[in-house]
């Protein structure tokens, strides 16, 4: 069996906002006489949009009609009806996520495309999406090494480390080419924003809004941004002004990271030399990316070019792969089906501590999925053990009940994954840790990753196993 998906992805970022078109192919690699195994064998993008800034209201809303507009117009130009696809994923991500009326612009959006795997990305969401379409994860799987890619963006600069295809860390640093914009004519500044000027008022770099500027100016600024990139990959000294400039944490760095990759709008300018008119887009991202490209960045790490720049975030389109569950899973009521859970997977080196280094590392971890600090509701996914021993299995339940103490105040079941055929045990435990007073869906021999949505359905085979998709941002 072998068939084909159209999707689509569509990112609304700080700056752009831009869709790709992508062929997914699936096929049934089981055999005749097991359980269908349905996966994507290949992705072909057949069409990739025009990039438009953005638009914005004046009161600093996003203009949702011109959003639906620009995606109608795409979708015309590539030929395809909005009822052809039959899945995809919208994206909202840096400064457009804390938009008041994000929620409206994707309301705005529905159904054009089957089902949305994204609604909005936070910075740390932001991070491992836009690494993953980078390739840095796969980079880091190949070459079983360490790899942080930092997306470069209008608003924001995205960082997510990688060590051998685990994801070990993200972090968000408030630089980006737009936030400082120019008068394309006049070269005058038309804006710079708050941190960047208190940078500027910090090291009496003496500019100000209605100045005219040459690039000259602007590079000691420039430089300044440059520098606290370094400082976020630990080969230079953080400055007193780089706590300030986080946008809400940054990398912790306990090893050294010898690989690094580019990819946002400003890496274009990294990898390659500009030409014409710096100030072209009427901001600072070419000065930016000239400088990163001349900078210790380029001479004391590893660098990776990216398989996409500008497009890192929105070349993965929403995906299905349908998978059953194990055959020993625990689930303590039947409230399905469960839609659009986001995965936390955690590392092995997560696993392999005591139950408070378990612990430690899921409530540390469960922040990636906080928007506004609001904690959306949370698949946590472990590897697990074959054979393990009691105090294994109570080792786990212990951490996990630890770790996941946010997620049991909320309303919704705790659901857990487990790749290794352990979840009715571990499961059973962590109920009664519980005082069975909480729900709990704890399903095995399911492969996820993080970046992954799952979809769980009612119990079939007379309750033996449940029926799972894993949406899946898909990636070269």
């Amino acid at each position: 069996m072998r068939e084909e998906l159209l999707s689509v992805g569509i990112d609304m970022g700080t700056s752009t906002t831009q869709l790709v078109l992508s062929k997914l192919h699936i096929e049934n690699m089981a055999s005749s006489f097991t359980v269908p195994r349905i996966v994507i064998t290949d992705k072909e993008v057949v069409f990739r949009s025009d990039i438009c800034f953005t638009p914005m209201l004046e009161d600093n809303r996003i203009d949702a009609q011109k959003i639906k507009a620009f995606v109608e117009e795409q979708y015309e130009k590539a030929g395809i009806k909005k009822d052809e696809i039959q899945t995809g994923a919208v994206i909202i991500t840096g400064e457009t996520a804390r938009k008041e009326n994000a929620n409206e612009v994707l309301l705005t959006l529905s159904g054009f495309a089957g089902d949305f795997v994204v609604a909005t990305a936070g910075p740390d969401l932001e991070s491992i999406i836009s690494a993953k379409g980078a390739g840095a994860h796969t980079y880091s799987k190949e070459h079983s090494t360490r790899i942080v890619n930092i997306d470069i963006g209008g608003g924001t600069s995205n960082l997510a480390l990688f060590s051998s295809a685990d994801l070990i860390d993200t972090g968000c640093l408030d630089i980006g080419g737009r936030l400082i914009k120019l008068d394309q004519q006049t070269h005058q500044i038309t804006y710079i924003a708050p941190k960047i000027k208190q940078l500027i008022d910090l090291k009496g770099l003496g500019l100000s809004l209605g100045q005219r500027v040459t690039p000259d100016d602007l590079q000691p600024v420039v430089q300044e941004m440059v520098h606290l990139l370094e400082e976020s990959v630990g080969i230079r000294p953080q400055s007193e002004f780089y706590n300030t400039i986080v946008t809400n944490k940054g990398l912790k760095l306990d090893r050294p990271i010898p690989c690094i990759s580019f990819s946002g709008g400003v890496a274009d300018y990294i990898y390659n030399e500009a030409t014409g008119d710096v100030f072209q887009y009427g901001d600072v991202g070419i000065l930016l990316g000239r400088a990163i490209a001349e900078s210790p960045l380029f001479g004391q790490m590893t660098i990776v070019r990216s398989v996409e720049t500008i497009r890192a975030t929105v070349v993965g389109a929403g995906s299905h792969t349908t998978e059953i569950s194990g055959s020993t899973i625990t689930y303590t009521e039947e409230s399905f089906p469960l839609k659009n859970v986001p995965i936390l997977k955690l590392a092995w080196s997560d696993e392999e501590g005591s139950e408070q280094h378990l612990a430690k590392a899921i409530s540390d971890k469960l922040n990636w999925f906080k928007l506004n600090n609001d904690l959306q509701r949370v698949a946590v996914a472990i590897e697990g053990k074959k054979n393990l021993s009691f105090q294994e299995v109570q080792k786990y339940a212990r951490g996990l009940h630890a770790g996941m103490a946010e997620l049991i105040e909320r309303e919704y079941p705790l659901i857990i994954i487990v790749r290794h055929d352990m979840a009715k045990v571990l499961g059973q435990t962590l109920y009664a840790l519980l005082n069975y007073e909480k729900d709990v869906v704890c399903i095995d021999s399911v492969l996820v990753d993080n970046g992954d949505y799952i979809d769980i359905g009612k119990p079939i085979a007379n309750g033996k196993v449940l029926p799972v998709v894993i949406k899946t941002l898909v990636f070269n």
